[in-house]
């Protein structure tokens, strides 16, 4: 294997110990006051959640620019990706429940987070039952934009969950950043169920052949 090869693997599976750390720093800034401690606490805890989600973006544009996509790299980089919701979204929703936000707030980050990992659960079943025919199962360009809009979206639920303590409960910026969170949370509770649908919608010739089969 290439140093170039092994480079871009490295940085595909670096996902995984850099939103670790950011669960770490982001659980004990959670259970710090309104300090400075816990205001640099989240910046660094917001670095290394933007430089999980900036491997995502570079580790598939360096393969194929330097010619060393593979097999490994196919398989391991939606798994990461996978590795950054089961970690990411749950927290999320515990900081909402932990800060005492709204029970409404609380519900949509709970339907959002159990859509998205029922989703990647079903959408890699239809997916596995494609593979039993020869089906081409390459991500589809929905699936990729969920994925690419992933980072960003959990990024900005973080942000509000951190720094909205910073401001006046009363300022016009904290709610913005909280309808800021609404908007973004059910647009990509939308985005999960029409991306679900369209990958269904795909195998289901597929699953209708297996099961005629059995």
């Amino acid at each position: 294997m290439s140093d170039k090869a092994i480079f871009v693997n490295a940085l595909t599976f670096s996902r995984v110990p850099l939103i670790l750390g950011w669960l770490i720093l982001a659980v004990i800034q959670e259970h710090l006051s309104s300090s400075s401690t816990s205001f640099w606490m989240a910046w660094a805890a917001g670095l290394m959640m933007g430089l999980s989600g900036l491997t995502d973006l570079l580790d598939g544009k360096l393969a194929r620019k330097w010619g060393v996509v593979s097999t490994l790299g196919k398989m391991a980089d939606p798994l990461m990706d996978k590795v950054f919701y089961v970690i990411t979204f749950p927290a999320l929703t515990w900081m909402i429940v932990h800060q005492g936000e709204s029970d409404v707030h609380a519900l949509v980050m709970l339907a959002f987070t159990i859509l998205y990992i029922l989703r990647d659960l079903w959408v890699t079943f239809m997916r596995s039952i494609g593979t039993m025919y020869g089906a081409n199962v390459a991500a589809m360009w929905l699936g990729k934009v969920r994925t690419a809009l992933s980072f960003p979206a959990a990024g900005w639920i973080y942000a509000y969950l951190t720094l909205h303590v910073f401001l006046p409960e009363e300022s016009s910026w904290r709610e913005f950043w909280l309808w800021g969170c609404y908007a973004v949370e059910a647009f990509m509770i939308v985005l999960n169920v029409v991306s679900g649908y369209t990958y269904t919608r795909e195998y289901l010739p597929y699953l209708k052949k297996a099961l005629e089969r059995n």
